[in-house]
């Protein structure tokens, strides 16, 4: 006889993570109604609520997902061997993940609360937050390669994130204003150009 108490869930949370992931991409945190997010996620509301709480803790879930799958180009891109080829690995892999046919255009932590409302803006001091940590991220990667001598002594590893990342953060608004992959991709070419690829 089986131990186990209670009905086993009805549906797969990563994929349900998946889907809320889209909508929340594609409408915003505000814009994303829980009737939107329970009929893309295959679940009722008290399902929702069971797995994973309230609309809130949902959409830092959906987040943590989105970092994890559609953002590992970022993490990976920290491993190339010199600077230069950090900066421009994260931004030619960004553009392809902004402008990708068959994901929302754009970026989720980017557009996810554009536009705030009756949270109290706890949703994007929460995506503020966790752009920042990838920029600290970044500017430690850069701070190695100044400390290694990739980069010449007088670099500020914390300005040139800052750069790239917010470099990264308009190209997420252009890509979701409809501009091409190849038009980033070029403006990514000329932004590269500030990039020492020699100490």
């Amino acid at each position: 006889m089986s131990t186990t108490r209670g009905r086993p869930r009805a549906f797969d949370v990563d994929e349900a993570l998946d889907r809320a992931v889209e909508v929340f991409w594609r409408l915003g945190y505000e814009g994303a109604s829980l009737t939107a997010l329970t009929e893309a996620m295959g679940i009722n509301r008290p399902s929702l609520y069971a797995a994973f709480g309230d609309k809130e803790a949902l959409f830092q879930r959906a987040v943590s997902r989105y970092a994890e799958v559609d953002m590992a180009y970022a993490r990976e891109a920290l491993d190339q061997p010199t600077a230069y080829e950090v900066v421009a690995s994260f931004l030619h892999a960004n553009v392809d993940a902004l402008t990708q046919p068959d994901r929302p255009s754009g970026c989720l932590s980017v557009q996810g609360a554009l536009a705030t409302g009756s949270d109290g803006g706890r949703v994007a001091a929460f995506l503020a937050s966790s752009r920042l940590a990838g920029e600290r991220g970044l500017a430690e990667r850069l701070a190695r390669a100044v400390a290694d001598g990739d980069l010449p002594a007088e670099t500020d590893p914390e300005a040139m994130a800052r750069f790239v990342m917010a470099l990264s953060e308009g190209h997420a608004v252009h890509a979701a204003a409809g501009v091409d992959r190849a038009s980033l991709h070029a403006s990514v070419d000329v932004a590269l150009r500030a990039i020492p690829q020699h100490a």
